[in-house]
């Protein structure tokens, strides 16, 4: 799964956007053509009432929704207090995309151009996404800016992604509207701006020219893809074929419904949370990732009170809680009804995962929820899942067998328009990921990346292991250290470069010590150690994942002091 790990602390520095959700929905309400019932104060249900439950089995989203929209479930958005915002049942989703298909249609946008959205948590988001596919259009979702600091870097990413998608135009929330534009200029996009630019097309009176079987799906850029973007070409067969293959892996039902805070231009939140959902026509309850890292538990009190039966999270969001759990009351809290709590897009740590079961053993969390997994965006999403309701087992192992190559009908045809780039990691149908792993009891097991992995004397170590080390220091927090390794003539030496800038010399030499400890305990091997501050701060991809290469190449090009 590509990670999102390091995108909370972000966020949490970020200043408030100015018009913010609430803002930001009263402005959607004014610029679409809905019926009032939208926007009632109740979320969408979990069954619907007539609409017979189906697992997939569609051959393409389209399919899919209009079957959906038959029923009254959807998506629910809430704000950081828990306060339902809209709701969006997928027949309105159907409506309001159509409209807009209709619209692009008549602006002269010609089957399969590309239309990059940013990916912010609101409505409009879904609406266009479903639009594009309706009008033959291929959608483009984009990350949202974290981080202070960010305009300059964010813009000229986008502007990049832009040009790599080749895209037509730019749909933003109304606080992203200056950066779209400033992104689109001079590059092939001809229109850019928020819903209200859309809105104004003239709705034409035209027939739909939907993506169906076999075609094209939506491009979604890899999160490594921060100094040369590659977009995997997802296609309609490859997606249908893995949301229906997740949907089973998870043993989904018509008493499902789902929370989640995950960003939805991430892999895992936006299939996993919005178009396999719809998919299986659950519904579901959105928070804002940035309103997530404000009031983190928030997500479990929607769990509570929605009765939830599926949500998803790095390791570091159950950490996040666990956390937060020593000082805040849990009150009525329960989560009893939880029977998958999923783990994904980053390494899974056992430790943080026993410390969130105990810490909500009392709330009515039962551990065995917890479903380990992993995926990836060159096979859609979803690889290899645990058993439902399994819980986590640790393996211990001595000289396991590994691979890093899968195949399968989830299997991306390739990068989008890069054929060297495809070329380089498919092979007659085999797709090279990268990872290493290796098969027990019939479940795949996905140990971390072949690239990153340090070898010393002979001895393979992984980074990880240093990095969660060095962040165990009370002077280091979670996502601080990046560790790798160099040549130093004939031996590898690990270095271990760490966010933490103490003003005082001494403090500084202490800290260094510290590390060089923990280093010496976690891997049995001394380390050269590197104290940068965190402005610029570690380099890290477009979902906030480390960037163990890059932090490599910058320490190599002399950019971190020695």
């Amino acid at each position: 799964m590509t990670s999102i790990r390091g995108i909370l602390p972000a966020l949490l520095s970020n200043a408030t956007p100015a018009e913010g959700p609430a803002g930001r929905m009263q402005r959607y309400v004014s610029t679409l053509h809905s019926s009032p019932e939208r926007w009632v104060t109740v979320p969408t249900p979990t069954h619907n009432v007539s609409l017979p439950f189906r697992r997939g089995g569609f051959a393409s989203l389209v399919e899919a929704l209009d079957y959906a929209a038959r029923g009254e479930t959807g998506f629910n958005f809430f704000d950081a207090r828990g306060k339902l915002l809209t709701r969006l049942p997928y027949s309105h989703l159907r409506t309001e995309a159509l409209s807009f298909a209709r619209r692009l249609i008549g602006a002269g946008i010609e089957p399969g151009e590309r239309l990059i959205l940013i990916a912010d948590t609101w409505p409009g988001f879904c609406i266009a996404f479903f639009g594009c596919q309706y009008a033959g259009i291929v959608p483009v979702p984009v990350p949202v800016p974290v981080g202070l600091g960010a305009k300059a870097h964010y813009i000229f990413q986008l502007r990049k992604q832009i040009t790599a998608a080749q895209a037509v135009g730019v749909l933003a929330p109304d606080e992203l509207i200056e950066f779209a534009r400033s992104a689109a200029e001079g590059t092939t996009a001809r229109f850019a701006g928020g819903m209200e630019v859309f809105s104004a097309l003239p709705e034409a009176n035209v027939d739909l020219r939907a993506l169906g079987a076999g075609m094209a799906c939506y491009v979604q850029f890899s999160s490594g893809s921060t100094r040369a973007p590659l977009g995997v070409d997802i296609r309609q067969d490859q997606l249908m074929a893995n949301i229906d293959g997740s949907i089973t892996a998870q043993g989904l039902d018509e008493d499902d419904s789902g929370v989640s805070w995950l960003p939805l231009y991430h892999d895992m939140g936006l299939i996993g949370f919005i178009l396999a959902p719809m998919c299986a026509q659950r519904s579901v309850d959105l928070l804002a990732p940035r309103d997530f890292a404000r009031r983190p538990m928030q997500w479990l009190s929607l769990i509570s009170r929605r009765r939830a039966t599926i949500t998803y999270s790095p390791s570091f969001g159950y950490d996040l809680l666990t956390r937060r759990a020593q000082t805040a009351p849990m009150g009525e809290l329960d989560l009893s009804s939880l029977r998958l709590a999923g783990v994904g897009a980053d390494m899974i740590q056992l430790p943080v995962l026993r410390r969130f079961a105990e810490a909500f053993q009392a709330a009515g969390f039962d551990e065995r929820a917890f479903m380990p997994s992993y995926g990836m965006a060159e096979v859609c999403v979803g690889l290899s899942f645990a058993a439902p309701f399994g819980g986590v087992k640790p393996d211990s192992f001595t000289d396991p067998q590994s691979g890093r190559i899968v195949r399968g009908p989830s299997v991306m045809p390739g990068y989008f328009q890069k054929p060297d780039e495809s070329a380089h990691v498919l092979s007659d149908g085999w797709l090279d990921t990268g990872d290493l792993g290796y098969w027990h009891k019939g479940e795949l097991v996905i140990t971390g990346r072949a690239k990153d992995l340090i070898i010393v004397n002979g001895r393979n170590i992984w980074p990880q292991d240093i990095e969660w080390a060095v962040e165990a220091l009370p002077q280091v927090g979670r996502g601080d250290a990046c560790a790798f390794s160099i040549e130093d003539g004939d031996t590898e030496t690990v270095v271990v470069i760490v966010q933490a800038y103490p003003s005082e010399p001494a403090e500084r030499e202490a800290l260094v010590g510290d590390i060089k400890q923990a280093v010496k305990e976690a891997a049995g091997v001394d380390g050269r150690v590197v104290l940068i501050k965190r402005q610029p701060g570690l380099p890290r991809t477009s979902s906030g994942k480390l960037s163990r290469t890059h932090a490599k190449s910058k320490f190599a090009a002399g950019d971190y002091p020695t």
